[in-house]
């Protein structure tokens, strides 16, 4: 039996014959045989094609603002495999993570667990033995057939709809949506945080039985200026501010986390003091985080998880809105089976070079191969990079001061992007590095 974390990192890789293979089967069978029970506190789960991390991470700002101890459960991860869990704030402890393990290793049997499997069973027994006020569980992939799903919320939330993971949600915009309104449950709340997601989300809720709460019908937000007020059928907050997750979208966001949070019945009250402290303390690495120069002549730097049409179109009208003199270049990875040339064409306009870098794992795809499916789409040069890491060293090379760096695509690339930034001095903010593949994401 492995000992290390890194040890049954590895070991998890092989144990079942699919990275992803989606259903609650397995799950329920091994919590069984775990005894595992559900703590009687407010859970709330997240699911969405982009947004779901915004609103996890401002649902738990304003949970621990309120006083609460909350369990958060996201992924994947960016730099070390315990981002995924995190209690009262605090990332696991990798020796709470091996002592799950090994709890979840002596009860499986013969049955196979994916790598993500294996992460929410841990996140899952961590949780029930920590004697926290409320958890909040972000959906991997889908919502209908994901762990996570084994868990019934009292609010399910679903963000936004949009097209990624066809291959195993479906087609269309309606089959997508089908999968991820799986996660609402009969006289819960299903929290709609989008104005223009499929009929079939609200249709799922109804079918279940599930107590519809839509953006722009049972609750709202409404800007004033870069404050803000919220209005729901519990909560009036008149005077919020302004997310610090940067972006017009994180008001929709906060918003939804909000909502959210208007329908659990928590320990100690949720108030307007303990929201606007939860907007102004929320933090989120690679959702349009930006990294300010480090000294004269220094550009900054933007990192950004992007890595489908509908992110590439939230972090275009970002860039645009705090555009300055300088340039913009972009140092590019995408994974093989994303919709790169729909990626790159919806920032086209807001970029003035390009670096394609290579991306490795089994998803990856070479800087070449990823130029040539994004050429057609671009309205200025580019380049080539064998890495993350070379794509970062060439477009400094190319800044000029006044110019901002934007290392965009996915998880894979921002990660290696902040421990080299971090191995640089370029962060500011740079943290312990326990940099871990994130299989089964």
């Amino acid at each position: 039996m492995p000992s290390t974390l890194e040890e049954w990192l590895a070991y998890q890789s092989g144990v079942h014959p699919r990275p992803i293979d989606l259903g609650l089967d397995r799950l329920r069978t091994v919590l069984a045989r775990l005894g595992f029970r559900r703590p009687p506190l407010p859970v709330v789960t997240v699911a969405g094609t982009n947004g779901k991390g915004s609103v996890v991470a401002t649902s738990a700002a304003i949970l621990a603002a309120a006083g609460l101890r909350v369990g958060v459960f996201s992924s994947p991860h960016l730099r070390d495999y315990r981002e995924r869990i995190r209690v009262a704030g605090h990332l696991v402890e990798a020796e709470k993570l091996v002592a799950a393990f090994e709890r979840i290793e002596r009860s499986r049997g013969d049955t196979g667990l994916t790598f993500f499997e294996y992460n929410t069973l841990a996140a899952l027994l961590i949780f029930e033995a920590a004697e926290l006020d409320a958890w909040v569980l972000e959906i991997g992939m889908g919502g209908r057939l994901d762990a996570v799903n084994v868990i019934d919320a009292d609010a399910a939330v679903v963000v936004s709809i949009g097209f990624d993971h066809q291959e195993y949600l479906g087609d269309t915009l309606e089959q997508i949506g089908r999968e991820k309104a799986g996660v609402f449950r009969a006289g819960r709340a299903a929290v709609l945080g989008g104005r223009d997601l499929p009929p079939v989300v609200q249709q799922r809720a109804r079918d279940v039985g599930a107590r519809l709460k839509r953006l722009g019908e049972e609750f709202d937000f409404h800007r004033q200026g870069r404050r803000w007020r919220y209005e729901g059928p519990r909560w009036r907050f008149l005077d919020l501010p302004p997310s610090n997750l940067r972006g017009e979208m994180q008001y929709q966001n906060a918003a939804t986390a909000i909502a959210a949070l208007e329908e659990l019945y928590t320990a100690r009250p949720i108030d307007e003091r303990a929201v606007a402290a939860g907007l102004s303390r929320v933090t989120l690495e690679g959702r349009f985080q930006v990294v300010e120069p480090t000294g004269p002549g220094q550009p900054s730097w933007i990192l950004d998880v992007a890595h489908n049409p509908a992110a590439a179109a939230v972090l275009a009208g970002n860039l645009r809105a705090t555009r300055g003199s300088g340039r913009t270049l972009a140092v590019c990875g995408v994974l093989a089976d994303k919709d790169a040339a729909s990626v790159c064409d919806a920032l086209a306009d807001c970029v003035d070079g390009w670096w394609f870098a290579t991306t490795t794992g089994e998803r990856g795809q070479s800087g070449a191969a990823l130029a040539a499916r994004a050429a057609g789409r671009l309205r200025t040069g580019f380049a080539t990079a064998d890495s993350i890491e070379s794509g970062c060293e060439a477009a400094l090379r190319a800044a000029r001061a006044g110019d901002r760096i934007l290392v965009f695509g996915s998880f894979h690339v921002v990660g290696p992007a902040l421990d080299w930034l971090d191995a640089h001095g370029l962060l500011r903010e740079g943290a312990a590095n326990a940099y871990t593949p994130a299989r089964g994401a």
